[in-house]
């Protein structure tokens, strides 16, 4: 079995769909039976499904924001 912590610490690649199918089982499990993890897994679906329903209206970042994000990475 797997634990919390390990699920939270992969929430964002279940969501993503960019786990094995064999640990996505396993997550989908955890959170099927876990009254811990599940409202965590709730609000981070929603909050993905929210971006997608208002992406026209959030104007990508400008071409100064993202070099500057690239400088701070790099650094």
């Amino acid at each position: 079995m797997i634990t919390c912590r390990h699920v939270i610490e992969h929430l964002w690649d279940y969501l993503d769909g960019e786990l094995s199918e064999e640990e996505a089982v396993h997550i989908a499990a955890h959170l099927a039976q876990c009254g811990r993890c599940y409202p965590q897994y709730r609000f981070q679906f929603s909050f993905l499904e929210l971006l997608v329903r208002h992406r026209e209206r959030i104007p990508p970042p400008s071409r100064a924001t993202i070099d500057r994000m690239r400088r701070l990475i790099e650094a």
